[in-house]
């Protein structure tokens, strides 16, 4: 399928490695220009080049953190009209909610919700005006089914979602849509660094951690980049445009309901 998104251009935050790496990938295999961002100079710079040479489209890299106004003003220096935008944080780690301080709570709000609307707030007019926007958040499987130790990663999503559900149907008649993809356990570094935490609490070893964790997904398996890529590719899509305010689950199954 032709997704009618070659030439458009597209801004993926966090995208120097796993799930923001996939959907940019995705991306500019379907034609975009697309502005991938790190705070790793040097992981970035490998990152648009792999990209670069897998897809044959232009690909500017932008190291930057986001979440400070001067990561965002060099985000839309390199992208002032983005067609496209995807939104991509690292959560707070795992911690018992007794132990965060008021900073850290303020801290994980501002990283996983406030960060998210405030690019939103800057590419949503032109996109409107030009009758095509697509905004993908990249949230987490807990925002539907929290966890405990990711209270925070999961109410500052969840507050992100209920604040974005109203904004998407305000723009949707401008052929503007907002969607979110809930990511359940994908293949990345951050699910290694989780697995690592269960088996020291656990006290067993990693490979043990790693089968438990399987063995919890009805797939038998953990996803993969590629696969959420192209999950976030097709919500880009032309032909996507009657799907807006929308949570899409990816989770091999783990979610255990009809609806």
């Amino acid at each position: 399928m032709n997704f009618g998104i070659a030439g458009r251009k597209a801004i993926v935050c966090a995208s120097s490695r796993g799930l923001g790496y996939g959907c940019a990938l995705a991306l500019a295999q379907e034609g975009c220009e697309v502005v991938i961002n790190g705070r790793d100079e040097t992981r970035l710079a490998a990152a648009a080049d792999e990209i670069a040479k897998a897809s044959g489209a232009i690909i500017i890299p932008v190291a930057a953190d986001v979440a400070t106004p001067d990561g965002q003003k060099a985000l839309f220096a390199a992208c002032p009209e983005p067609d496209i935008l995807v939104n991509n944080n690292a959560g707070p780690p795992m911690r018992d909610f007794r132990e965060l301080s008021r900073e850290q709570i303020i801290d994980g709000v501002v990283a996983n919700m406030v960060v998210a609307i405030e690019l939103i707030q800057k590419a949503i007019d032109p996109m409107m005006a030009k009758k095509f926007g697509r905004i993908v958040n990249i949230t987490s499987a807990t925002v539907k089914a929290p966890l405990a130790g990711l209270d925070l990663s999961s109410g500052a999503r969840a507050g992100l979602t209920a604040f974005l559900a109203g904004v998407a149907r305000s723009v949707a008649a401008s052929n503007v849509t907002i969607n979110f993809i809930l990511p359940g356990s994908f293949d990345t570094d951050r699910l290694v660094s989780n697995i690592e935490g269960n088996a020291k609490r656990q006290n067993v070893s990693f490979e043990q951690a790693r089968t438990n964790r399987i063995n919890g997904v009805p797939a038998k398996r953990f996803g993969t980049k590629e696969e959420f890529g192209a999950t976030c590719a097709f919500l880009c899509s032309q032909q996507a445009g009657y799907i807006t305010g929308q949570n899409i689950l990816i989770d091999g199954g783990v979610y255990p309901a009809a609806f």
